[in-house]
């Protein structure tokens, strides 16, 4: 039990301390626009981390980069742009449903439609197709059956 506690000890003072309180915006407001954008970037170090919850040096380079850009009146779409002309669009958490992302967010649907349709061909051939004869056994091989049991 005190093993636990501990983890959980870990795990949530380092995500407490991702955010040093000197990086912090004196405006509520720019903050709060600020932390939005941090949750939605990802660490591109630790890649699946976010930078709020990051503690990684190009986490907190990025958190300044951010502070900096948001206290200098640019918009939430001008810091993503940002990033992700450096970065590419790996660094966004939830990625963009323009471009050739259409794909990867269509993927999963438009396979699980193929899969339904391929057992529904499946299950229909199946049912259509003729049940199998038994076929009785030839005149040699009876012949050798009971060669077989008499013996």
């Amino acid at each position: 039990m005190i093993r636990i506690a501990a983890i959980l000890w870990v795990v949530f003072a380092s995500v407490a301390v991702a955010l040093d309180p000197s990086e912090m915006l004196e405006d509520p407001t720019l903050e709060a626009k600020a932390r939005e954008l941090d949750h939605a970037l990802r660490c591109v170090v630790c890649q699946s981390e976010s930078v709020a919850s990051s503690n990684a040096t190009w986490a907190v380079e990025a958190r300044q980069v951010i502070r900096e850009q948001v206290a200098a009146g640019k918009t939430r779409d001008e810091v993503v742009d940002f990033f992700v002309e450096r970065y590419g669009e790996f660094v966004l958490m939830t990625p963009r449903t323009s471009g050739a992302n259409w794909l990867l967010w269509a993927a999963g649907p438009l396979m699980l439609l193929m899969a339904m349709g391929i057992g529904v061909v499946y299950l229909r051939g199946r049912s259509s197709a003729p049940a199998p004869t038994e076929a009785g056994l030839s005149a040699d091989e009876s012949r050798r059956l009971r060669e077989i049991m008499d013996e």
